[in-house]
């Protein structure tokens, strides 16, 4: 992860990935996980997005990773709630009520940290980053979360017509990084409108990944 990139990203305020509202791909879909009552998402590369507060709206916990400080305060800020911080080995850990953020990288964090969780919804993490780490990013999660379920949402698009990121992540990709471990199955698929920043047509695909079947006993 290119951590000075991201940085400088929030601190120059160019935040255009922060959606204003909660993704309606996640209100939408996020039942198909059958999550019960109270249950804590983790919310990997979280930034201060407003689905977090749709989601704490709902009655779930939510844990998050954000390598910025300035938008874990600003999170917090916006939720009008006072953090508690303390140092998290690598990571400050802040937390208020039922939303606990680490602050610093997430390859950082460990699943004693984290604690449990009962599924992970990943908008804008693995899209964020560059093919080279897409492979270690999943593999972490999955170990980070105990292979909890996800819901993740994915963009694809003529990877040529833009550097990215956002990067183009495509369906034997999801396979490919999830192989062995989660069992992805695409439940949607809609055009982005517009497109891709008007560069290229988009899709914006949402995929529900689920422990892989173990062996027979």
């Amino acid at each position: 992860m290119d951590e000075a990139f991201w940085q400088a990203k929030w601190e120059r305020g160019e935040t255009g990935f922060h959606e204003p509202r909660p993704n309606a791909l996640l209100t939408r879909y996020l039942p198909a996980l059958h999550l019960p009552a109270g249950a804590r998402v983790f919310v990997p590369l979280c930034g201060m997005s407003l689905d977090i507060h749709w989601l704490l709206a709902q009655g779930y916990g939510v844990a998050g990773c954000e390598l910025s400080r300035i938008a874990v305060t600003r999170l917090f800020a916006a939720l009008g709630l006072v953090p508690h911080v303390t140092p998290c080995g690598a990571l400050d850990r802040f937390e208020a009520g039922k939303l606990c953020v680490f602050a610093g990288n997430i390859l950082d964090l460990t699943p004693q940290q984290l604690g449990a969780v009962d599924a992970v919804y990943d908008r804008a993490a693995l899209i964020a980053l560059p093919a080279p780490m897409r492979v270690a990013y999943a593999r972490h999660l999955v170990a980070l979360t105990h292979s909890a379920p996800q819901l993740l949402i994915c963009l694809e698009y003529d990877q040529s017509c833009r550097a990215g990121p956002p990067f183009a992540v495509d369906e034997t990709m999801v396979r490919q990084y999830y192989a062995g471990t989660l069992l992805p199955a695409r439940i949607a698929r809609q055009a982005v409108p517009g497109g891709l920043k008007g560069a290229c047509p988009a899709w914006e695909s949402v995929w529900t990944l689920t422990p892989c079947p173990g062996p027979a006993p």
